[in-house]
């Protein structure tokens, strides 16, 4: 005899993925943003844009308009003071309690365009077992001298990263998949007192977010990656200043979370990286420093052999890593004395960091 049944219940879903984008003034970027979500090879299941109602009405109500257009959904904070980090915790603590754990997260920045495979290929990761996958991103034009400088540094940074077959020291904040059993592992180690303590998933407290939530996952045995394929476009700063001032809170941020979590396993290369980047920073101050004074005795300069072959070297490097961005910019890349100026810059503003943290001074951004 055969017997047949009708099964009782209903067959477990596939894990879904649900986007958050908090939003604030990218009233012309987020149409954008919008349709590459669309575009995806693997689509999103929802599509979230968050606001923060009380702090532009104006702007808020475009936001809005343009969010129920391309048929996202629309959540406001409610008494939010913290901004990017307080809107979202408001969205996950929302959103968490209906999640499956192998459900996937996918927060990203209103001003982010992706990529069409990136949530197919983040999302496989995740299958892999990774707590939380990012991508690397390329600087979009504008900004001048400023902005090609800094979409030379992306291209950089993506180029180490996928030598590095997706090992990076930090999730990048503009786009980054969570699975969100991770996150309520977050929520659950602050509660208890293994991670520092915070509001929630996002510690509010902190001028890196991401940079810290990044360690929150490491210290509770996530692990994440960050594939070559899963790439998307971003803004770049417009000035000099406003890219000394995100600058100086990436890198003061960075330095302050590892400061609370530590000497730690996974805060390690973080704290030699501090201290390689210090002793750039002094190697450069005693170079520039002798240069000045061998010019004020009227000593003259004499070009030793090695600083030939050194500055061969550093040209020729230049121009490599950015041949992604096509040969014009590489061979612009070896006239070194714009990219070193640039280096500068940006070790000027890491030496700012360290004396603000070493001070105390007043954090703001």
């Amino acid at each position: 005899m055969i017997e047949t049944s009708s099964p009782t219940s209903a067959e477990p879903q596939s894990p879904r993925v649900v986007v958050l984008v908090p939003a604030y003034r990218e009233v012309d970027s987020l149409p954008q943003v919008l349709e590459a979500l669309r575009m995806q090879t693997r689509p999103a299941d929802r599509v979230i844009v968050t606001l923060d109602p009380h702090r532009e009405s104006g702007r808020t109500a475009q936001l809005e308009r343009i969010a129920h257009e391309a048929g996202a959904e629309v959540w406001h904070s409610v008494g939010n003071r913290h901004k990017k980090a307080g809107n979202l915790n408001g969205a996950l603590s929302r959103l968490l309690p209906d999640l499956s754990d192998q459900d996937g997260i996918l927060v990203q920045d209103a001003d982010t365009c992706l990529d069409p495979h990136f949530i197919e290929v983040t999302r496989r990761k995740m299958g892999q077992g990774y707590g939380a996958v990012g991508g690397t991103f390329r600087g979009r034009s504008g900004g001048r001298l400023c902005g090609a400088f800094q979409r030379n540094e992306f291209a950089r940074y993506a180029r180490d990263t996928a030598r590095k077959k997706g090992k990076v020291l930090c999730l990048t904040g503009t786009a980054c998949l969570f699975r969100a059993g991770a996150l309520k592992d977050v929520l659950e180690a602050r509660k208890s007192g293994r991670l520092p303590p915070a509001e929630g998933v996002y510690d509010t407290k902190a001028l890196t977010e991401d940079n810290e939530l990044t360690l929150a996952l490491k210290h509770l045995h996530h692990r994440i990656v960050a594939p070559p394929r899963a790439t998307m476009t971003t803004e770049v700063m417009e000035t000099w200043t406003a890219l000394a001032k995100q600058r100086l809170r990436w890198k003061r941020g960075a330095l302050e979370n590892l400061i609370d979590y530590g000497v730690t396993r996974y805060t390690a290369e973080g704290w030699a990286r501090q201290l390689v980047a210090f002793l750039g920073v002094s190697v450069s101050t005693a170079y520039i420093g002798f240069v000045i004074w061998y010019l004020a005795i009227g000593a003259g300069l004499r070009i030793a052999p090695f600083w030939i072959a050194f500055t061969a070297f550093y040209a020729i490097e230049r121009a490599i890593t950015v041949k992604s961005r096509g040969w014009r910019v590489s061979i612009a890349s070896v006239l070194v004395l714009p990219e070193w100026f640039y280096d500068l810059f940006l070790q000027g503003v890491h030496l700012r960091a360290l004396a603000d943290t070493a001070l105390r001074r007043e954090r703001a951004w």
